[in-house]
């Protein structure tokens, strides 16, 4: 039975950074994020990579076929029985269209949902200073692009922790302190639930 995590947050609330700190420190537990795994995609040259660039260069939700397709065949080949998927679900047609799948797939139970919550100011001087700072700048980390990427964000967030806190299985953890502070909770709160 493989455990799932999902851990959602603002672009630029450090969500991916976390879940890779974790994952490194430990043999059971894999991590993916949605992000990583649709531009490895694009970079492939793939037909469905070209489709996917399509919509992650103008900072737009991927459809929700192509994200589940990638998403649940990443957790089924998964060579651990714990793993942690960043940037996902965005959307409530997302988290539904996940939680049908899930309700039927008696190999994946979904632990918990880690919201890692950051002020707006925060996630706008990350990301911007991510780009000011990168040898290769992402096409997605430019103002115009934040400003949307932001919005689909927040737009489904209510939705989203009403439906999971329902089940009782969402986690909000404070992104504004140190990676260290942030990594530290998150890290305790996965072993616990493991």
């Amino acid at each position: 039975m493989k455990k799932l995590f999902l851990i959602i947050g603002a672009p630029g609330s450090g969500k991916t950074t976390d879940a890779q700190l974790i994952a490194a420190k430990y043999d059971n537990i894999t991590h993916y994020s949605t992000g990583d795994m649709f531009r490895a995609e694009v970079s492939s040259g793939s037909k469905r990579g070209q489709i996917i660039d399509t919509f992650i260069s103008a900072g737009n939700i991927v459809p929700i076929d192509i994200a589940i397709e990638t998403i649940v065949g990443a957790i089924k080949k998964a060579p651990t029985d714990v793993v942690v998927i960043d940037g996902y679900p965005r959307s409530g047609e997302q988290m539904t269209e996940l939680d049908k799948y899930l309700e039927n797939e008696p190999e994946v139970e979904l632990v918990n949902v880690i919201e890692v919550e950051v002020s707006r100011e925060t996630a706008f001087q990350r990301v911007l200073g991510r780009a000011a700072d990168a040898q290769v700048v992402r096409a997605d980390d430019n103002e115009e692009v934040f400003l949307n990427r932001m919005k689909l964000y927040t737009d489904p967030l209510a939705e989203i922790q009403e439906f999971y806190t329902q089940k009782n299985i969402l986690k909000i953890i404070n992104g504004e302190g140190t990676i260290e502070e942030i990594v530290n909770e998150m890290d305790k709160f996965i072993q616990s639930r493991i």
